[in-house]
């Protein structure tokens, strides 16, 4: 699965089937430049467990505020549209895999 970017308007849909895991994340973000090839790692390794999206958080402010999201990056893992687990700051690829492994 390619990792796709979604809106305040598709966020809901986009995490209510499955295991989704959320990248809050802007564009002049250092650390969410960093963390941004481990996900299409991921993506590639583990596409068929999980779906990986990005949110803008400067474009999506309501979706942003909903969930809290005071600094970035922040990951939000989402299982069947219910938020399970939730790390904020750069992440190793090793503790991204270990979080949505916990879900699978």
């Amino acid at each position: 699965m390619a990792i796709s970017h979604v809106t305040d308007q598709t966020f809901t849909t986009e995490i209510k089937d499955g295991l989704v895991l959320v990248d809050f994340w802007a564009p002049w973000c250092g650390p969410c430049k960093m963390i941004a090839p481990m996900l299409e790692e991921i993506d590639g390794e583990i596409g068929d467990k999980v779906g990986i999206i990005k949110l803008n958080v400067d474009e999506n402010p309501e979706t942003t505020r909903a969930f809290g999201v005071m600094s970035i990056p922040t990951l939000i893992l989402f299982k069947d549209g219910v938020a399970v687990d939730k790390v904020i700051g750069f992440q190793p690829k090793e503790a991204l895999t270990e979080l949505i492994s916990k879900h699978v």
